[in-house]
Formats: C-alpha cells, structure tokens, sequence
C-alpha cells in the first residue's frame, strides 16, 4: 500500500480518496500542513514516508528544485473534479507505475 499526500482542495479530497481504493490518502490540512511553502510540505511528506503528493499546483516544477526528491509528484491538470473523476482509471494508473522522485502531469480535458 502506497501512502499519499494529496493537496488539492479539500472539498475533493473526500471524493479523491475514495477512488484511490488500497491506498492510504491524507491531506495537507488533515496533517497540519495547510500553511507550510511547497519546499517544506515536500520535504514534511517525505519526512513521514509518503510516497506521492497528488497536486493541481502547475507551478510547482518551476518553484522548487525537484531531482533530488524521493517522493513521486503527480499534477492534475484541472481543479474540478467532475472533470477529474472522468479520469480516475488514467490517474490509478498513473501512480501505480511511478517511480520514487518521478513527475508527472495529467491532462484533464474540458
């Protein structure tokens, strides 16, 4: 079983964590981590042995220096998630084949 942080918004968290069945979701409010930068959420997650964030932050590969990282980094590419759910199968496959440190981001079609 894979540990998730997932920070998207925590209205579809609930939704999000119910698709990701045999999968441990948490997120960064649920952790206490709502406040922190993305440079020290990423370092909190793999600090306590998650092994994905799940984002919708399309900025964050420009923000921070991510080849040394050791937690996998998935970006959803939309913050609605009726357009989301349409993707769920992608995204389980998605994160059942990533490596630890990969980065990758999914289109979300309108």
């Amino acid at each position: 079983m894979r540990r998730y942080e997932d920070i998207i918004r925590p209205r579809y968290a609930s939704p999000l964590r119910r698709s990701l069945l045999g999968h441990t979701v948490d997120t960064a409010y649920e952790r206490g981590w709502s406040t922190l930068a993305n440079s020290d959420l990423l370092k909190a997650a793999e600090r306590d042995g998650y092994d994905l964030l799940i984002t919708t932050d399309r900025n964050l590969r420009y923000q921070q220096n991510l080849t040394s990282r050791k937690i996998a980094i998935v970006v959803l590419l939309s913050t609605s998630w009726p357009r989301i759910q349409q993707h769920i199968g992608e995204i389980q496959n998605i994160i059942s084949t990533l490596a630890p440190g990969a980065y990758h981001e999914i289109e979300i079609a309108r």
